[in-house]
This record gives structure tokens, sequence and C-alpha cells, in this order.
């Protein structure tokens, strides 16, 4: 949204010129542009909180296939936008947008970590933020005024999200449902099977198998939690609050303010206006590789070593931020722009993990809001030390993982449940913990649950 920002905002004052004689104030073409760029995450939330009920009913695979009605029902919009002179298909178009965008940020996360086996679990749900990364410096490339950045060009900008929604429509239908979704969610054991057979290309290991039982054994009988039941369990508490402060901080922190106000942002730092856009360019190749390199690192290193790196990191680099801003957003990708999406994964039950990611996606959007209607207000009042709040947060939230979040590398769930039991029943008496697993028989596997 970086590149056509003089031109949209041209746009939406020659229509008002055009509908009702109107020339707009400055500060109102900026209060709609602010509309613009922040509806997105408003919409974002809508996704995150319609994905918990979609995955349930549809499964992973065919929520994120159902969820391509909404991009494509944006990019239609975004692209007559412009020959229909109104302004308010470009809002529309945004929020749709941002339904598609928060129930992948849901969705994708959580099929992955389901698929993926204990000891690559990490890396495999951290490609997301990779190909995330990727998608922000393609986009940045496209967004180019020597490309698609132009004032004749911006509506196909808009528009050309639908393509990666096709190729995606082209192609998932051949990947298997989530393992775990087909054995626990549905009963499908030999579904299960035959989906980890074409994930793995071998015969399924019988711990594999084993694990996602004692996990079906667990959830029998018991359905889909809510949110408002998640936030009310107290054997949870500590798992809700940590994917909680961890989702806010990953937008409290001042990355995405960059991306959705590099214009504003440079232009505060001296920058001039012709060689933003290729600056932009550089803090999305930063994040790109430094989310490649957390994906290499993060089964050696675990999941707080990177969360707790990439704060702490981005708070000293938020100190100097007029002078190093694209060092942040590579910090950014070493650690919560990918580990945050896997912890709901790892740290909730299979019935507990859509309402977790409703929660966390919830805080994720609102908060992004927030920090989209704010920004530009806060560089205008704060200048150079408009990312000095944001540097609390990254202390804090750095701070909160290091005496709080245990680490689950490498860990089953049961592993992780007693981790956090430890600071949900921390006031009881060790005799009074739930009990300890129990043996239990079923044809001839042999499997734990909880009494």
């Amino acid at each position: 949204m970086n590149a056509p920002t003089i031109f949209i905002q041209n746009f939406v004052n020659e229509t008002c010129m055009e509908r009702w004689n109107i020339q707009l104030e400055d500060y109102q073409v900026t209060l709609v542009w602010t509309i613009i760029v922040s509806i997105f995450s408003l919409g974002g939330l809508t996704g995150a909180l319609i994905a918990g009920p979609m995955t349930i009913r549809f499964g992973r695979k065919k929520c994120m296939l159902l969820n391509n009605v909404f991009l494509m029902s944006a990019a239609l919009l975004a692209l007559t936008s412009r020959a229909a002179k109104s302004f308010e298909m470009i809002i529309l178009s945004r929020v749709l947008v941002g339904i598609n965008a928060g129930i992948s940020m849901n969705v994708q996360p959580m099929y992955f970590g389901e698929s993926a086996p204990k000891h690559l679990r990490g890396a495999v749900s951290l490609s997301c933020a990779v190909f995330t990364a990727f998608g922000v410096v393609l986009a940045q490339v496209v967004g180019l005024r020597e490309v698609l950045g132009s004032e004749a060009h911006w509506h196909y900008l808009l528009a050309s999200n639908a393509i990666p929604g096709f190729i995606q429509l082209l192609t998932l239908p051949w990947f298997p449902e989530s393992p775990r979704y087909l054995l626990i969610d549905r009963g499908d054991k030999e579904g299960c099977i035959k989906a980890l057979r074409r994930l793995r290309g071998c015969e399924v290991q019988s711990s594999e198998l084993d694990e996602m039982l004692q996990e079906q054994a667990e959830s029998r009988g018991v359905r889909p939690s809510r949110p408002w039941e998640l936030l009310a369990d107290r054997s949870c508490r500590w798992q809700v609050l940590s994917v909680m402060v961890i989702s806010s901080a990953m937008q409290l922190c001042g990355n995405d303010s960059i991306y959705f106000y590099a214009s504003y942002v440079f232009k505060e730092a001296g920058v001039s206006i012709e060689k933003i856009q290729y600056i932009t360019i550089g803090t999305g190749t930063c994040e790109f590789s430094a989310c490649i390199l957390c994906n290499l690192l993060i089964e050696r290193k675990g999941r707080r070593f990177m969360l707790m790196g990439g704060y702490v990191l981005m708070t000293c680099w938020a100190v100097v931020f007029t002078i190093a801003l694209s060092f942040e957003h590579g910090l950014f990708g070493m650690g919560p722009a990918g580990v945050t999406g896997v912890l709901p994964t790892e740290i909730f039950s299979q019935t507990a993990r859509p309402a977790a990611y409703m929660l966390a996606g919830s805080m994720m959007w609102i908060n992004l809001f927030i920090v989209g209607m704010l920004f530009p207000f806060l560089v205008s009042s704060l200048g150079q030390y408009c990312f000095v709040p944001f540097a609390c947060v990254c202390l804090l939230s750095s701070m909160y993982v290091g005496f709080f979040l245990p680490e689950t590398k490498g860990k089953t769930l049961s592993d992780i449940t007693r981790e956090f039991d430890k600071l949900n029943f921390k006031d009881q008496p060790k005799t009074s913990l739930p009990a300890s697993p129990a043996k239990y028989q079923l044809g001839e596997v042999y499997f734990s649950t909880s009494l």
C-alpha cells in the first residue's frame, strides 16, 4: 500500500470533488487513507473469529480453499473501483482481504503444525512466516512505480493478490487433510494413516501414531472449546495468557507500522520521496532473510531463545530506529514473526486449539488496528522518538518470555502441559495437582490418558 499512497489519496480527493464538489483538507485525506489502511485489521479480526468454527466444521484444508472466496471478491472490487469511481469499494476490498488474511494466519500454522513430525514441527510451522515475508518482498517489488505502483496501474496492484490465491486453488486440492484433524476430530483412523503416509513418503512410525491416539483418548467425548470457556479454564490460564501477550506484542513491537506507513516514517527520517519505495524493499528483504535464518535455527535453539533474542535485539534497535530502520525488520523475523504462530499448535490440545487461535488472532488484529490508526499521529507528535513506546513493549515481552514461557521444542503436549501446570496450580500442594497419566490399552496400541 505504500507505493500508490499518493495516487490513491488523489483518487479519494478527486472522487469527493466530482460527487459533492468538496475539496478535502489534508487531515481529511489522511483520515480516509488511515481508514483504508487500518480497515484491513478489522477484516483480519473478523477472519480470526470465524477461522475457529470454519476449521471445526470444514477441516483445515477445506477452510483454506473456501477462504479464497474472500480473496477473489476483494481483488474484483479493487480492480473495478477506479472505473466505478468509488473509494468505498477499496475500503470494502480491504475488509475482505483482511478476512482472508485473518483466516489464513490462523489456519495455515495450525495445518502445518498438525501435519509436521514432532522434531520438525517448529521449522515447518515457521515456513508460514518465511513465505509471508517473501510475499511482502514480492509485493514491494511489484509495487514499484516502474511496475504496478504507478498512477495508471495502482488498481491492478491492489488486485494482484488474486494470483497466489489462484495458485492455491490449483495446488491445495492435491494435498492431504491434517492427520490430527482426521483422527481426533473425525475419528477417521484409516484416513489419518493415509495422510501420514502421503506426507512422510514412508510407513507411519508407531511412536507418532501413539501420540495422536493418546491425544484422541484424552479428548474423546469433549467438544471443541469456545474462546470464553478457554478463558475460564484454570488449567489453561497461563497458556491463554502467553498466546495473548505474545500475539499482542507481535503487533505492538512496531514492525507492521513500517509496512503500513513506510512513507511517513522514512519521510520523517529525511529520506527523499523518490527513494522511499526502494528502501522499503530493503526492509522486506531483511525480514525475509531473517525468517530463513530463524527457520534454520528454531529446532536447534528452541522457541524461548528465538522469542527472547528477537525482542531483546529489537528493543536495542528501536532506540536508534531512525538510523537503523531495516535492521529492526530483520530482528523481527528472527523470532516473533514466526514463533508466535507456532505456539498455539504446541501448547493447546486439539479441542482447544481452534479457540486458542481465535483468541491469539483477535489480540493480533485488534492491536494491529490500534497501531495502524494511531501511528501517523504518533510520528507527527514524537518524530524520531516514535519508536520508544515500541521499545518498551519489546523489552517487557522479552522479560515475559524469559520468566514465564516454558520451552516447547521437541516435547509432547503432555510434557508441555505439565510445565504449565506448575504455573496454573502453583498455589496448590503437589498432591492436589491433576493426576499423572495412567496406562490403558486400545487394540494393540498402548497409550496414556489423563484420569
